[in-house]
């Protein structure tokens, strides 16, 4: 790289779309443009075979059966369709994590606020880590529906979500996992995990923005949030996205071969730039789950830092965070954090580094000099003020 170019540390965010899913995507936008609802000719036909592929390689992936796969815009999406659609004779009982993303949060407060739900938070500690009995504890009382993400898109911490699917089997309750940090970065397996609905988001592991998918366990049905053709079983109508989709579906046969060696890299150029910050930064904090976190999460505060004059300094060198991408521009501390009982001045000290497979060794130390010169200098400003 040269010294002059900004370098990419918001995998979180959105990551780069591999080259080899570009040129699928290319293919179907160019080649085979038919749409997959068209009956009466090739062009149609080829287009539904190319989405039958991809419902096999998204299943793959994920332990499903690939009839159980709804193509959709993506997480948000996927969400909103199952807590605004999950069938119910009344006001609906919702467990979630405080942690949750704002797709999560944001769905079941706009049901709250029309007196359609009822939220029950879910504890958890300063590394963001679930307290099971109390879960149990809020199951064993009866819910309609529990929401436990699989990786925290902030601080990285992963929830053991295969404990979270026994608790919700045990007691009969519909489990919606939130999987669009962690799909294509550790293993899921949706049927053995017993969740009932996973969302997935193309744009985190590789594939374009504007594509995602929502597994719904065999047997379960939603109410559609948009009608008109009846697609996909009746639950999501709409012409589909062929390109985008035939993208996802290649970007899933990708993550399965190639995830377990690609994050095993990633972790340690995580660790090595953890490392160059910690030497150079003794005051630094590490948030989240230290031991428990996704490989590619770096999520620190530095004590009476402003991270915002920290953000400025370095936005044209390199592109780290403040925090989740959906709060961008929002003049609002993190939820995340504050969920965490984060104190004040680490809330206000926060970065979200986030790293992915296409970074460089290179890139590791460039950023740890770049950055760890940023936060001196503000904190010489700092000082002399």
């Amino acid at each position: 790289m040269n010294q002059g170019d900004s370098i990419y540390f918001d995998y979180h965010s959105t990551t780069p779309v591999d080259p080899r899913v570009v040129q699928v995507v290319l293919h179907y936008m160019t080649n085979e443009y038919g749409n997959a609802s068209s009956v009466d000719h090739e062009y149609g036909d080829r287009a539904d075979a190319a989405v039958k592929k991809a419902s096999k390689q998204v299943a793959n992936l994920v332990g499903a059966l690939p009839r159980e796969v709804i193509f959709t815009s993506g997480a948000t999406e996927s969400i909103n369709l199952v807590i605004h659609g999950l069938p119910s004779s009344g006001k609906k009982r919702i467990a979630v994590l405080p942690v949750e993303h704002k797709a999560v949060l944001d769905t079941c407060h706009a049901l709250a606020k029309k007196e359609l739900a009822e939220i029950i938070f879910l504890r958890v500690d300063r590394q963001g880590k679930l307290d099971l009995e109390h879960l149990e504890q809020i199951c064993a009382a009866g819910i309609s529906l529990l929401c436990v993400m699989a990786a925290n898109n902030e601080i990285g911490t992963i929830y053991p979500i295969q404990s979270v699917g026994a608790i919700a089997q045990r007691y009969k309750i519909p489990f919606l996992c939130d999987g669009s940090q962690t799909v294509g970065k550790i293993p899921i397996d949706f049927t053995e995990c017993g969740i009932t609905y996973l969302a997935i988001s193309g744009h985190k592991l590789y594939a374009p923005k504007g594509v995602g998918a929502l597994i719904v366990k065999k047997g379960h049905y939603l109410e559609p949030l948009i009608y008109g053709g009846g697609h996909q079983k009746g639950m999501r109508s709409g012409t589909l996205n062929v390109s985008g989709i035939a993208g996802l579906g290649e970007a899933c046969r990708l993550r399965q071969l190639e995830m377990a060696d690609d994050e095993r890299e990633i972790a340690i150029k995580r660790d090595r730039l953890q490392t160059l910050l910690q030497t150079n930064i003794p005051e630094l904090v590490i948030n989240g789950d230290y031991s428990n976190r996704l490989a590619g999460n770096l999520h620190v505060s530095i004590p009476h830092i402003p991270n915002k004059a920290v953000i400025a300094r370095i936005r044209r060198q390199l592109a780290i965070s403040t925090g989740s991408a959906c709060s961008s521009g929002v003049e609002t501390s993190s939820h995340v954090l504050q969920a965490i009982k984060l104190p004040i001045d680490l809330i206000e000290g926060s970065l979200r580094i986030s790293i992915g497979k296409f970074t460089t060794n290179e890139e590791i130390d460039y950023a740890a000099n770049i950055l760890s010169k940023a936060i001196n200098i503000v904190a010489q400003a700092i000082s002399l003020s």
